[in-house]
């Protein structure tokens, strides 16, 4: 491969902290308006590896070459860095509110890029700052410049972190999960702008866990996995024919019409761990060989460039395995209603004074054993209407019956009887656990018995629990920082379980979560329906996952019920524009076949 035309060059990168070594032996290069995605599962070594390249690491960086357009950066020292970072090298992060200053204002944020690469005057900051707001498609720039992060939807703030990011023009920007939490439409949005960037000739290394985002935007696809690059390859010779392991594994999770009704993740036998610098995947791949163990992925030619690829040939591979059909059946199980919620309504005031509406009329039966799914973009009314269900909020008008008793417009006394029937599984179960409590006294609780004596007097019953989710006896006496994140979302659904509920009220529970851990959870939440026949009320933006959880499902638009009925029904032929529109947003690694269309929607 020619070094002339590439931007960024990097040979053999190791990135260690302590005795881990997060990434080992890491290639990649990048040419100008070229995008390289980087995907893998939390803790592969993805965000270690971009850190690495803007000088933020943390831990010991070492490479055998680390160039941007020729110079040398594994010999920068912190002055230096600081002109890189911004000036060189844009950094987009996933969370924007916490990498945006909350006391400054987008605005400030922006212009102080502006001064410290000095790009522009100092009387010509303030507009800059606005003109680069309207490049990321913000509507009103000059008002939005003069508001703080959180007065600004988290579409909005996404893209006031990319007019930072871009403001002294650099030729390499680095991506790192910029569309995890936002949804389907947004998400698009957000891909178009960095399509716009790539266009202007701009060079992207895109990080992400999901293929079917990255399939839209990316030349080239990276599979990261323990800090090894497993495979390489085009977005069509990847996805259609993927020739590791791992990334088969990934493709089988992602939800897709043709998953429904089968299980989505993929137990793979363990092995030996690899030795350094062996495939990273070795230790769950069932034909891992010692060469695989002690060598990384073998380097093959392709076109101009070198991939990584499988030791194995196509030959060697078996035909993949059939997918495991769930138990359950999709036809009505039960006949049992155990949530009947009638014309809710709910409004809020806002700064002006006036009573936005934030549920408008909403209508809907869930029985028992059934999975009603609730989508819409953020804003569009679907956690106030879990809000509502679960009794945390009172309707303005209309009514919620559970178990076909009275549940809204009543006194908590009167409720606290049936309130443990009907629980909540939240987005973020380490925000709402106590992070002082052990899991022992977190799922204790769900039991009746809060106290740290209580629980210990039914570890017996807490440890059944905890099995039951699919977790260790071991992670007992673990308090909630010490679990990963797939950990902690099967903590909350044991926790959510133990007082034996009717439903679970399940808020966005793997939005944060890498495919493959999603792909565990949505199994286990299957598996405890067709065992408990509990109900589900599934929220979420993801209509990929809706539509493979759910029996029905409502799709909401501020506020409003814009749609219903069967899922498949609703998947295969909607009525309403506003669910054609969303379908049309939805990732899919069918998109690799085509370009990103570089539109430019409105602001939700």
């Amino acid at each position: 491969m020619p070094d002339d035309d590439r931007l960024l060059a990097v040979e053999d990168l190791r990135v260690g902290f302590g005795t881990v070594a997060a990434v080992r032996g890491v290639d990649l290069d990048l040419r100008p308006g070229e995008c390289l995605a980087v995907v893998g599962e939390s803790g592969s070594g993805k965000s270690a590896t971009a850190r690495a390249l803007v000088g933020l690491s943390g831990g010991t960086v070492r490479a055998r070459r680390m160039e941007l357009a020729g110079r040398d950066l594994t010999a920068l020292r912190d002055r230096e860095w600081r002109a890189v970072r911004g000036g060189r090298i844009g950094l987009v992060l996933q969370d924007a509110l916490s990498a945006l200053d909350p006391l400054r204002t987008v605005g400030a944020e922006i212009t102080e890029t502006l001064a410290n690469h000095r790009t522009v005057e100092r009387s010509a900051r303030r507009a800059r700052a606005v003109s680069l707001l309207g490049q990321v498609r913000v509507p009103e720039p000059e008002i939005r410049a003069r508001q703080h992060p959180h007065q600004l939807s988290g579409g909005l703030r996404q893209r006031a972190l990319i007019a930072s990011a871009i403001a002294a023009d650099p030729p390499l920007l680095i991506a790192d999960e910029p569309t995890t939490a936002l949804d389907v439409t947004v998400a698009a949005q957000i891909l178009n702008l960095l399509a716009e960037r790539k266009a202007a000739g701009t060079a992207i290394l895109l990080i992400s866990h999901d293929l079917a985002v990255v399939a839209r935007l990316a030349d080239r696809i990276a599979v990261m996995h323990a800090g090894v690059l497993v495979e390489e390859g085009t977005p069509g010779e990847l996805l259609r024919a993927p020739a590791h392991p791992y990334t088969r594994e990934l493709l089988a999770a992602i939800p897709a019409a043709h998953a429904r009704g089968t299980r989505l993740s993929v137990r793979a036998a363990e092995g030996a761990p690899a030795a350094d610098g062996g495939c990273g995947y070795a230790a769950r791949c069932p034909l891992a060989t010692d060469r695989c163990r002690t060598e990384p992925p073998a380097r093959v030619a392709v076109g101009d460039g070198h991939h990584a690829r499988c030791w194995r040939t196509d030959a060697e591979w078996p035909a993949p395995p059939a997918r495991t059909a769930r138990t359950r059946d999709t036809a009505d199980t039960a006949a049992d209603t155990v949530i009947e919620a009638r014309d809710l309504a709910k409004a809020f005031r806002g700064p002006d004074g006036a009573q936005r509406p934030a549920v408008a009329g909403v209508s809907f039966t869930l029985r028992a054993g059934r999975t009603l799914g609730i989508v819409g973009e953020s804003g569009s009314g679907k956690s106030t209407t879990a809000h509502l269900v679960m009794g945390l909020l009172e309707p303005d008008a209309g009514t919620v019956a559970l178990l076909g008793r009275p549940w809204s417009h009543r006194p908590e006394a009167e409720r606290r009887a049936l309130r443990p029937r009907l629980q909540l599984v939240q987005q973020d179960p380490l925000a709402s656990f106590d992070p002082r409590y052990t899991v022992e006294r977190i799922i204790g609780e769900g039991l009746g018995h809060p106290g740290r004596r209580a629980a210990r007097a039914n570890r017996d019953a807490i440890a059944a629990l905890l099995r039951r989710v699919g977790l260790d006896d071991a992670l007992l006496d673990r308090r909630p920082q010490e679990l990963s994140g797939g950990q902690r979302q099967r903590v909350a659904v044991a926790r959510a379980l133990a007082p034996e509920p009717a439903v679970l009220v399940c808020d966005e529970p793997v939005s944060a979560l890498d495919v493959s851990v999603q792909a565990q959870i949505l199994d286990l939440l299957t598996d405890l329906q067709d065992d408990l026949g509990v109900a589900l009320l599934f929220i979420s933006h993801d209509l990929g996952v809706v539509h493979h959880m759910s029996d029905d499902v409502l799709v909401m638009r501020d506020g409003a019920v814009v749609e219903s009925g069967p899922v498949q029904d609703v998947f295969d032929n909607p009525s309403h524009p506003y669910t054609r529109a969303l379908l049309t947003a939805l990732p899919s690694i069918d998109a690799a076949a085509r370009p990103v269309a570089l539109d430019r929607p409105a602001d939700a």
